[in-house]
């Protein structure tokens, strides 16, 4: 059981589940923490943990909410980069081929997906796009007989410097909605630039890509993907998964904080017995019960087919919210030793800024949630 689940929510798990969680808990101790601070300083991805990742069996698997969410937690505790280069692959790029793609695509995709022996990324966000995408996409393709011709930008996309296949989202010039297509990352005309200097999520091999002519048969366009109301069913699904991945970094950080307490002695004791210390990872514990309580309602609901858009827009800004809360509580309890590597704290903290700000800002989902509840919309 973990320090921080303090209500014990993992008991909700069947026991074949919580076999799964703990074998790949084991797995994120021995092969992830070890290495995770010195692959994020020197924002390199430790490739030689894709195929491991395939041993842990659980990509394109079906499975409760409860456990897809705890998994994304575990994740995330252990290195908020490797949490992402999962999701990415396993919930936007496999999930929109489950969403949107005909039977026949996947069964083409999915199954080399699910063993890792094809990665995939996901090109939604482009550079001058974030919050307006839905209205503002500019990427463009064009029909000729049965193949399509896609040119346009994307930023910040995960996986993209060395995916075997992206699921790129492009507005058709003919009805222009939008449309989802899977591009090889060896086609000609589409290339991938990473991102440096980042200060978040520094493992992640974010790119910028580029779309020059790239040509996409009409087989390898998703065929159930007509709409962004399509897009958003992909993003739906995940933005849950992203308020998972938020307990998981308040985990690690109360984790840290209280486990520092426990050693650090000042005044002759450790400073876990003074009262304001006390205070403080009491607000953190808080924190962490508030969301994952919510995690695991979101995922009752998913699983009774009770699921909306505001379910997983309100736990998204809510837990990403009191995760930075936390893992600046955290880092202020470490004091100097907050900022040091050594430490973990530091990464998480850097790490949290990017989980708040993608799958959607905290505003863009409170104007979600708040369309909802009042039945009128904000969006301008």
């Amino acid at each position: 059981m973990l320090a921080g689940d303090l209500y014990a929510f993992q008991d909700l798990l069947s026991d074949d589940e919580a076999a799964i969680v703990q074998r790949v808990r084991d797995f994120l101790t021995t092969e992830v923490v070890p290495i995770a601070n010195d692959q994020w300083s020197r924002a390199a991805f430790p490739m030689h943990l894709i195929k491991r990742y395939a041993e842990l069996d659980i990509a394109g698997k079906p499975g409760s909410s409860l456990l897809n969410g705890w998994l994304a937690l575990e994740m995330a505790r252990a290195d908020a980069s490797m949490a992402t280069f999962y999701g990415v692959h396993s919930g936007l790029a496999m999930g929109s081929i489950r969403a949107c793609g005909s039977t026949e695509q996947q069964e083409r995709w999915l199954p080399a997906m699910a063993t890792f022996d094809q990665v995939g990324a996901f090109a939604l966000t482009e550079p001058t796009g974030g919050s307006d995408v839905a209205a503002g996409l500019r990427t463009t393709a064009r029909r000729e007989g049965d193949t399509w011709i896609l040119n346009g930008r994307k930023r910040w996309i995960g996986n993209a410097t060395f995916a075997d296949l992206i699921v790129v989202w492009a507005k058709s010039e003919e009805d222009h909605q939008v449309k989802g297509f899977v591009v090889p990352g060896d086609a000609p005309g589409f290339t991938a630039t990473k991102i440096e200097n980042k200060i978040a999520l520094r493992t992640v091999q974010n790119a910028d890509i580029t779309l020059d002519d790239v040509r996409v048969p009409e087989t390898d366009r998703l065929q159930r993907a007509d709409s962004f109301k399509d897009t958003a069913k992909v993003l739906r699904a995940t933005r849950s998964g992203v308020a998972w991945e938020a307990v998981g970094v308040m985990l690690a950080a109360y984790e840290i904080a209280l486990a520092y307490a426990k050693e650090r002695t000042q005044f002759g004791k450790p400073i876990a017995a003074f009262q304001l210390v006390q205070d403080l990872l009491v607000r953190m514990a808080g924190n962490v019960t508030a969301s994952l309580g919510m995690c695991v309602r979101l995922a009752q609901l998913q699983d009774a087919g009770r699921y909306r858009d505001e379910h997983s827009a309100l736990a998204k800004a809510y837990c990403t919210t009191r995760m930075r809360e936390v893992a600046g509580w955290s880092r202020e309890l470490l004091a100097g030793n907050g900022i040091v590597l050594d430490y973990d704290i530091g990464r998480f903290v850097a790490d949290a800024e990017a989980l708040y700000s993608y799958e959607g800002t905290r505003e863009i989902n409170t104007l979600i949630v708040g369309r909802a509840i009042t039945g009128e919309s904000a969006f301008v």
